[in-house]
């Protein structure tokens, strides 16, 4: 789950254990970003025998995972008492019917986008992949704009065009490139499931803003509530879409252990994005969001060898890693006013 639109919660003297733990957090998410991506890329590019994993497989298996995960941290927030877990999953779950079903709508959202992660991952290299991406950036400001009628700075507005700059000379076609020497794809589907996929991220996550600051439920426990949604919608998709390669192989049908590390890589996404969110700011996040584009670039150049740089990519990477500092900068001195 998407949770870059949250507030950062980092202040300005921190002690050195905290500054160990901003550090952390942001090491384990440029690990956990970089490596999820090249993994995803590398599992659906693979040829091996018998049939590919479904990625509305993987989709449904992250977010079972991400449910015990979820379960785990308000058992553990509740000093590991069964009594009061199932008091609490009661209370805020079942005893408020509507609270719970305004998230039907975020969580929908949010399965389609990890399906069409999958579908972008298939067609798209990893490091154009990882750039087009932060186009979730302007999509996540326009809403917030519209929906809780925030306020950009003109910083903020101009790191937004220089986002979209950027965008677009790393889409920028180029004759050099030799289709033949990359891995089977459709670059244009790829594109098309990553800006759909920044526009539902954008809308879902701003949404789900909106939702938190509505009410005084723990985090955790509303990312139980989106994931019980999401698993019955990712379970549709399996069926509607998937429905007859699952009967003739199975829902597990391929997987391996590369497999399973996508899976546990995409359940632990959001609680690592949450744990930087909390300890580090936006400037920081900004710096391992960049980190993560340059090694996957370099990754996707020297080991998967399926990425051919230009001239024109390596401008607009440029650009929209500046947009992201930039973008970051004046979000967190205005958290600081």
């Amino acid at each position: 789950m998407e949770a870059s639109h949250l507030v950062s919660m980092s202040s300005l003297r921190v002690s050195p254990s905290q500054s160990r733990l901003k550090y952390m957090s942001l090491g384990v998410l440029v690990l956990q970003t970089t490596t999820l991506v090249l993994t995803m890329r590398y599992s659906r590019t693979l040829q091996g025998e018998g049939p590919r994993y479904l990625a509305s497989s993987a989709v449904v298996s992250a977010e079972l995972l991400k449910i015990l995960i979820c379960l785990l941290l308000v058992f553990y927030d509740h000093s590991f008492s069964f009594w009061v877990l199932n008091r609490v999953l009661k209370e805020e779950i079942l005893n408020k019917p509507m609270e719970t079903l305004k998230l039907a709508i975020p969580s929908s959202i949010y399965t389609l986008q990890n399906n069409l992660l999958y579908v972008a991952l298939s067609n798209l290299d990893a490091a154009t992949y990882q750039v087009t991406y932060q186009l979730k950036i302007l999509t996540t400001a326009l809403f917030s704009v519209s929906m809780l009628g925030k306020r950009l700075g003109l910083y903020q507005w101009l790191s937004l065009l220089i986002l979209m700059t950027g965008i677009v000379l790393v889409q920028w076609p180029t004759k050099s490139l030799d289709v033949s020497s990359l891995s089977a794809g459709s670059q244009l589907v790829g594109v098309i499931a990553v800006l759909i996929a920044c526009f539902s991220s954008g809308f879902a996550g701003v949404y789900f803003e909106k939702i938190l600051k509505e009410t005084k439920q723990s985090v955790w426990v509303r990312n139980i509530q989106l994931g019980l949604f999401s698993l019955v919608f990712s379970l549709m998709g399996v069926f509607v879409y998937d429905g007859e390669r699952v009967r003739e192989f199975g829902v597990f049908q391929g997987y391996n252990p590369l497999t399973w590390t996508v899976v546990a890589l995409q359940a632990l996404g959001g609680l690592v994005i949450a744990a930087v969110i909390k300890y580090a700011d936006n400037i920081l996040k900004g710096f391992a969001t960049s980190l993560s584009i340059i090694l996957s670039t370099l990754i996707s150049y020297f080991w998967l060898e399926d990425f051919d740089p230009t001239s024109v990519f390596f401008l607009g990477a440029v650009l929209v890693i500046a947009a992201t500092f930039l973008y970051g900068y004046e979000a967190t001195s205005h958290s600081r006013v």
